[in-house]
This record gives C-alpha cells, sequence and structure tokens, in this order.
C-alpha cells in the first residue's frame, strides 16, 4: 500500500505564476478592502463592485499557468497516495495535472446560487446582475467568504489525520480553520512546511521540518528527495 501525502497550499504557490495574494500592504486586495470584495457583507451593500472584482480576478487567472511548483507535486501521484488541499480558488493544481484536489475556499472558475448552495455552475465569462440560477436567484463567485462557514474543512480534517506525510506549502499558517490542519496530522507522521517566510512553530508540532525557500525552488527538491526514498 502506498504512503499517504497530504499537501495543504496557499497564496504562495500561486503567487509565482502571478496571482496577487489578498494580503498585501494595508490588507487591501488590489486596491480594495477586504470586507467589500469578500464577505456577504460586501455582497449584499454594492453586488456590482463584488462581481466585477472577481470578473478581473477570473480573467488573470486565464492567462496565467501553473509553476514548477505544481508541476513537481504530480510526480509524487507515482509513488504515493497522494491529497492536496488548497487554500486557493485558482485551478492551477488541476491545470497541472494532480488528481485528487479538495478546495477549502470555494473556486474562482464556478459560480453559485445565492438562493441554493448545491446549486453550483462551470463559470469562465464574467458574471452580471441578473445572470440567475435556475430556481431564478442571483448567481454569485463559488468562494467562501469572511465570515462564512468553511463546508469542506471537515472533510480536509479527516483527509489530514490519515497522513503518513504532511506538506505545507506558501501559506502563513494564519488563517484558520485551515491553519489548524497541520495539527490533525498524526504525531508519527513525517512533516514538512516550504516558505520563505516561515516563522519557526511550537514545539508541540512533531516531526516538522521548515524549509526556507520558495515554493519554485523548495517543492521540487523535497519532491525529489520523496521520490529518490
Amino acid at each position: 500500500m502506498k504512503q499517504k501525502i497530504v499537501i495543504l497550499t496557499g497564496a504562495g504557490i500561486s503567487a509565482e505564476s502571478g496571482i496577487q495574494t489578498f494580503r498585501g500592504a494595508g490588507g487591501l486586495w488590489e486596491g480594495h478592502r477586504i470586507e467589500d470584495v469578500a464577505s456577504p457583507d460586501g455582497w449584499r451593500r454594492d453586488k456590482e463592485l463584488v462581481l466585477n472584482f472577481y470578473n478581473l480576478r477570473r480573467a488573470q487567472l486565464l492567462t496565467v499557468k501553473p509553476n514548477t511548483a505544481h508541476e513537481a507535486l504530480v510526480d509524487l501521484e507515482k509513488n504515493y497516495d497522494v491529497t492536496v488541499i488548497t487554500q486557493n480558488v485558482d485551478d492551477l493544481h488541476e491545470r497541472a495535472g494532480s488528481s485528487n484536489i479538495l478546495h477549502l475556499h470555494g473556486e474562482l472558475l464556478k459560480v453559485r446560487s445565492s438562493l441554493d448552495e448545491s446549486l453550483v455552475y462551470e463559470w469562465r465569462k464574467d458574471l452580471v446582475t441578473g445572470d440567475k440560477c435556475e430556481r431564478g436567484s442571483q448567481l454569485r463567485p463559488h468562494i467562501v467568504w469572511f465570515g462564512e462557514t468553511v463546508p469542506m474543512i471537515e472533510p480536509a480534517q479527516r483527509i489530514s489525520a490519515e497522513a503518513d506525510i504532511f506538506i505545507v506549502i506558501g501559506t502563513s499558517l494564519v488563517v484558520y480553520p485551515a491553519a489548524g490542519l497541520l495539527h490533525f496530522a498524526p504525531d508519527h507522521s513525517r512533516k514538512f512546511l516550504i516558505d520563505p517566510h516561515a516563522d519557526e512553530l511550537s514545539a508541540s508540532v512533531p516531526n516538522l521540518r521548515i524549509i526556507r525557500a520558495s515554493a519554485t525552488k523548495g517543492v521540487p527538491e523535497l519532491v525529489k528527495m520523496l521520490m529518490d526514498a
């Protein structure tokens, strides 16, 4: 039986493909306050602003490509049972070829009904007011906004608890509940954190190795080590 690798990825892995991260100066995302474009209150206040914001993000996503970090992770599937849990809303893991991906915070290339969360649709064009689901409700970005529950967190916790190897890439581990997934990994599992700005984590995380490198540098090196093992 193959060992199970669970990989948690954050904004740092996609930033090297050219996708902007939201935790910039002053807490702004592309010049907007987070609460204006990524919260239920912002949606209620100004749907046009929110829709236009995500239309620009969607259009940008279609212009970028997976990088060597995304691509290197695919190689692990030859020797390991791999699940990628991502905080990112892009589809770069899918395009790189990873076959088992759980999106914690939604997907930019999907939209859903604002009335019925189970009505989800693939969407690559602009989303505008008047675009409605089959039940007649306005469609909204399929994104988990601040203040909303994270419906995929429990499956992610169960998967993390099965890890023989747990790898964290490009996330500061400050956004909960995703940041807590590392602590669901068994004590005996080997753990790796790849981030150029990684802080020392507490000694309460056993078997953790910190690799202070960018994703495109650190991931291929770690993958090679695991494949050669």
